[in-house]
């Protein structure tokens, strides 16, 4: 039985899921600093691979239980599977050249465009005035962000330096992209049926499998102290595990494009606590640009307006507004 999609960009749990899961992931990149003999493809590969591993073992019954409904969907569970596999790649690596912010602002920053663009193509979903205003607040503010970051990175830099940033740059868009692609056909399985935990446990466990070789082979660093792999637990148990865990219910009940935009809190967190914990400088820009992600997050989290229906030109009563009951996820 095919459960009705959850429209809603007003309050709700299903967008406060997704804030709680943009703080986690905001941790990501001041965590990945106190192991720095890791590099990022052994990062990408331990948070986002044995995090996708965890949710299959969670969801596995529910796996099961929908094996025939994702055997039909197997395109998009192998299309979400590739994005989850290519996503910690890119993201961090991307970190890695360009800088934790600027890495974190253009993955992030890139990825409600994609959405809504893959909605668009995909699905044939028109955009609401709300999410336009609140992605250009969203995407300035990362912009500003961005900028802020850049211009901290002092007049040092030579040829390399500024061939790593466009390098990394470049793959934090390969990021974002990935990013849009992994939550379109998670929110896919799910508006056809498929419960959220089963969904999001089927598309970041074929993830994970993809990802083992990669940690196979570079993942050494991992285990050569106690504090290296604390930072791999962390980033598997808590910013991928648990924040997609949340993430997935939030998708139950809110469009990608909406989820994608509110996940744009995650690198005004990221940029909050490498000032706070790391020591990094944020110029007035920079606070600039957190306030206006903070305003972006108040347009697509305000409550609606109830929309009235109004009667015929027949002059028949207008109908009662139908209630709208939430299913299990």
């Amino acid at each position: 039985m095919t459960r009705p999609a959850r429209h809603t960009a007003g309050p709700g749990l299903g967008a406060l899921a997704v804030l709680l899961a943009s703080v986690l992931w905001g941790t990501t990149g001041t965590a990945a600093t106190f192991a720095p003999q890791v590099g990022p493809l052994a990062i990408g590969a331990a948070a986002m691979g044995l995090g996708g591993l965890l949710q299959a073992l969670l969801a596995g019954r529910g796996i099961a239980r929908a094996r025939a409904e994702l055997t039909a969907q197997w395109r998009i569970v192998l299309v979400g599977g590739a994005g989850v596999a290519l996503y910690p790649l890119a993201f961090y690596t991307s970190m890695h050249l360009a800088g934790v912010a600027v890495g974190t602002v253009v993955s992030i920053g890139s990825a409600p465009l994609a959405s809504a663009l893959i909605e668009r193509l995909a699905d044939g979903r028109s955009l609401s005035r709300r999410w336009m205003t609140g992605a250009a607040l969203g995407l300035a503010g990362t912009v500003l962000l961005c900028a802020a970051e850049a211009a901290q990175a002092g007049t040092g830099t030579g040829t390399g330096s500024a061939r790593q940033t466009v390098a990394g740059v470049g793959l934090g868009l390969v990021a974002g992209v990935t990013y849009a692609v992994y939550a379109w056909a998670a929110h896919r399985l799910i508006t056809r049926g498929i419960t959220s935990r089963a969904a999001m446990g089927a598309v970041f466990g074929l993830g994970g499998l993809m990802l083992v070789p990669v940690l196979l082979a570079t993942g050494a660093p991992l285990v050569a102290s106690w504090t290296n792999a604390g930072v791999g637990l962390y980033m598997a148990l808590v910013p991928m595990f648990t924040g997609y865990v949340l993430f997935g219910f939030g998708l139950s009940r809110i469009p990608v494009s909406t989820a994608t935009t509110l996940s744009l809190l995650e690198p005004a967190v990221a940029a909050v606590f490498a000032v706070l914990v790391v020591g990094e400088h944020l110029p007035a820009l920079g606070w600039t640009g957190i306030a206006l992600v903070i305003a972006c997050l108040g347009v697509l989290t305000a409550p609606s307006r109830p929309v009235r229906v109004r009667a015929a030109a027949s002059g028949a009563p207008a109908p009662r507004r139908a209630l709208v009951r939430r299913g299990s996820s």
